[in-house]
């Protein structure tokens, strides 16, 4: 069996700067229970997003586990549009309404599905049998779960907290089993 345990980011200072947006102070202390809530499986793989705050997330366990975080550009959220939505609750609404619909610049559901997919199934083969941390965000991770199991919808990715943590347990390609590790 392989585990991944997709940790949703923390709490953001919210800039501009999408990849260079750190972690709040409210972040940076539920960072610091990441650790405690993916022990006691001993993590042997950290990967993550290229973006910062997705990277403070997971550099707890990294450190813990002396890891360097492999980082993976597929893991970025995803790219809704590239002009700020004026409606941002409308703009999302309608990418998950309509899966093929892209907003100007940004990638639809399914794209951002199957790049987020192709990472994963990557992580599965390298790393079969092994205990694998990935800093990502909501969405994408959301996407990704949606792959191999559709409850993991719009109405789940609405009731996500920052951070979240969900194992997924998988036999080979076959997910077969999901948990929520994050408690408020």
């Amino acid at each position: 069996m392989t585990n991944l345990y997709f940790i949703r980011h923390a709490h953001s200072t919210y800039t501009p700067d999408e990849l260079e947006r750190p972690l709040s102070e409210k972040g940076y202390k539920d960072a610091e229970r990441i650790l405690d809530l993916v022990q006691p499986d001993d993590i042997d793989v950290v990967v993550s997003s290229p973006y910062k705050r997705a990277v403070q997330t997971v550099e707890g366990v990294a450190q813990h586990y002396e890891l360097e975080i492999e980082i993976f550009e597929a893991l970025k959220e995803r790219t809704l549009t590239t002009k700020p939505a004026e409606d941002f609750t409308a703009a999302i609404t309608k990418v998950w309404e309509k899966p093929n619909f892209a907003w100007e610049g940004g990638e639809s559901n399914m794209g951002a599905q199957a790049r987020g997919v192709k990472v994963t199934h990557h992580l599965l083969e390298k790393y079969a049998g092994k205990n694998v941390a990935i800093g990502t965000h909501g969405n994408i991770m959301v996407l990704i779960m949606n792959y191999f199991d559709k409850q993991y919808d719009f109405s789940f990715w609405n009731s996500l907290d920052m951070p979240d943590i969900y194992k997924l347990t998988f036999d080979g390609n076959l997910l077969v089993e999901v948990s929520r590790l994050w408690e408020r």
